[in-house]
């Protein structure tokens, strides 16, 4: 059995493993690269592996760093399975042929105001594209096993941490491998927590927050803060979220915070439509959810739903108190980046960043204390509050990763550090060495193991 690391090494984008097993090729994850443009040019790459030659793919969770490139990989030639639990195959449904219009949106939107450096500018791939590769999807039970291709069992297992997120496990009756995708949070006010694992001979394990822990400031009460703040002097909140965890999220906490009287009475605009059918899929799985079903409703009905680009034109012109939370989550594209270019320039106004920001996104740029972003070929300029809100994550911080683990019955063989910035992979890999007495490696871009 050997194991390629495709991806998520030294950043928390491009989810890509490659298990060789005999002559079998299995994909785990098949996620886009995000952030700086030498990470986003590997998109475009061609792959070590020819598509028609990798026989499945099983996906963690329906994020696009995690599912994204799945359009490029049937348009290369895949035509084998893509496993998943049922979440996961309905928010893949939603997200990725939202993210083939994206990009042709933005290509079509380059070319006609000439400021992208290619002539004429491409789509990595179409919604067209998006919708050949949901053909392939083939939903899977939690917890229960099945052979994605001859000689190799695999079982998923709940991750907490979005709507169908989950473990993989894979063992080829030699030798045993568990990839943590995505790993949630116990306490999450949404989602169920992760479950406790055995372990395994090997561990593949995230590092987004491997360096630091979630402040133990209340997330509902610093959500107030922020709204009330910036209704005060007459300005709009716009939050930049993922439309697949994150706005479910906010929203829950939003209805929550109106329910109680803890914020003023101001509108409040869901500027996604995906967002809004995540939404549903929410609400079509409660066995993820914590929540009830009044609870469920009331986050469904906590704010305006934005149906169209004109409409959300319309919202950009806007003035007076209101929250806007609109995709994506770290600003790379889609309507928040608009919001972003109407907004950001007025000190009355606050952008609220609730997750992670990966280097080289505009995201990672207002946080780090930019005083503009360029947006569509023009520089804007950042004079809005900037505002951070890490306890609201769907990700374990480092104690929560470390608790997870501990859980273990024995210590893999190895364990494998990756899906982080290398100052957060390199913390973690300490503290597992320190605390848990593990070997521990941090896998380099396209590393080939062999695992024994």
């Amino acid at each position: 059995m050997k194991l390629q690391f495709l991806g998520a090494t030294d950043t928390v984008t491009g989810s890509r493993y490659l298990l060789r097993v005999n002559d079998r090729h299995l994909l785990v994850d098949c996620g886009l690269f995000q952030g700086y443009k030498q990470l986003r040019l590997r998109n475009w790459q061609k792959p070590p592996v020819r598509a028609a030659d990798i026989d499945a793919v099983i996906l963690t969770h329906a994020h696009i760093d995690h599912s994204g490139y799945l359009p490029l990989l049937v348009r290369q030639g895949f035509r084998g399975k893509i496993y998943c639990t049922a979440a996961t195959a309905d928010l893949c449904r939603i997200l990725l042929p939202d993210s083939g219009h994206l990009q042709e949106e933005e290509a079509a939107y380059a070319n006609r105001h000439s400021f992208s450096r290619h002539t004429p500018a491409q789509p990595l791939y179409t919604k067209e594209d998006a919708l050949r590769s949901l053909k392939l999807l083939k939903p899977v039970a939690l917890d229960r096993g099945w052979s994605p291709v001859p000689g190799v069992q695999a079982r998923l297992s709940r991750s907490g941490h979005m709507a169908g997120s989950s473990f993989v496990r894979l063992d080829d009756g030699s030798r045993s491998l568990l990839f943590s995708g995505d790993l949630g949070r116990p306490n999450d006010p949404v989602l169920k927590a992760p479950v406790r694992m055995d372990g395994a001979d090997y561990l593949v394990v995230e590092s987004t927050y491997g360096d630091r822990d979630h402040p133990d400031q209340q997330g509902l009460q610093a959500l107030a803060a922020v709204i009330n703040r910036t209704a005060a002097r007459g300005g709009a909140v716009v939050i930049p979220a993922f439309a697949v965890g994150r706005a479910q999220s906010l929203l829950h906490a939003i209805s929550q915070l109106k329910a109680s009287g803890a914020i003023h009475h101001l509108p409040v605009y869901l500027d996604s439509p995906m967002a809004a059918s995540a939404l549903h899929v929410y609400e079509k799985h409660p066995d993820e959810l914590r929540l009830s079903p009044a609870e469920c409703a009331a986050m469904a009905s906590a704010a305006q739903i934005v149906d169209t680009p004109q409409a959300s034109q319309a919202l950009s012109a806007r003035r007076g108190p209101m929250v806007i939370i609109a995709a994506s989550g770290m600003a790379t594209g889609g309507r928040v980046v608009h919001h972003i270019k109407a907004f950001a320039p007025h000190k009355r106004n606050t952008l609220l960043f609730a997750g992670y920001q990966a280097g080289g996104t505009r995201g990672a740029s207002i946080t780090g204390g930019a005083h503009s972003v360029r947006i569509h070929g023009q520089e804007v300029p950042i004079r809005a509050e900037v505002a951070r809100l890490d306890s609201l994550s769907a990700h374990a911080d480092a104690g929560e990763i470390m608790q997870w683990l501990r859980g273990f019955t024995a210590a893999p063989r190895t364990t494998f550090i990756t899906h982080g910035e290398p100052a957060a992979a390199d913390a973690l890999r300490q503290r597992i060495g320190r605390e848990l007495g593990w070997a521990c490696h941090m896998p380099f871009y396209l590393e080939r193991v062999t695992l024994k």
